[in-house]
């Protein structure tokens, strides 16, 4: 089945269709690849755009703070920052709490970038918006709550033969 009532059918009373599942992944991710492009002159990577993003949010912070953070280890965080920190996006300051660890902090030139970077995928969006009538744009900001819920969720493996929580 095709369509709406195909996005509604096949629920056990919980949970997307298996159509619906496969749809919203598919606009997610080429929306994404699209937004990603939109800012294409930029070297960053994702794994990048994420830490200069995380300790704007969140900094300063330490090391293992911001890898706890992004869900990686140490060392694979120190090869993810190298790039910022010799571009001069990222900042490192010693902690003053302990003299053995040093502090992340967005620099004024990372702080750029990343306005940069959504201006030029808020523009994206807002010209492909045009497109859609007033009631459709409402429709899409009535969604926008849902689809933040999506990211709520804490990310918790799950084993073999362990049901989904």
């Amino acid at each position: 089945m095709t369509g709406a009532a195909g996005a509604r059918g096949g629920r056990d009373g919980a949970g997307l269709s298996a159509e619906a599942v496969v749809r919203l992944r598919l606009v997610i991710g080429r929306l994404n690849r699209q937004l990603t492009r939109a800012s294409g002159h930029q070297d960053l990577t994702a794994a990048q755009l994420s830490a200069l993003a995380r300790v704007e949010q969140h900094g300063p912070l330490r090391l293992g703070e911001l890898a706890a953070r992004e869900g990686v280890t140490v060392p694979s965080l120190v090869r993810t920052l190298a790039p910022l920190t010799a571009g001069g996006l990222i900042a490192r300051s010693p902690d003053p709490l302990d003299g053995r660890s040093q502090l992340l902090t967005l620099a004024p030139q990372g702080a750029e970038a990343l306005a940069r970077i959504r201006r030029e995928r808020s523009a994206l969006l807002t010209r492909r918006s045009t497109r859609l009538s007033a009631r459709q744009c409402r429709e899409l900001e009535a969604a926008l709550p849902l689809l933040e819920l999506l990211l709520d969720e804490p990310e918790e493996p799950e084993g073999p033969g362990e049901p989904a929580r």
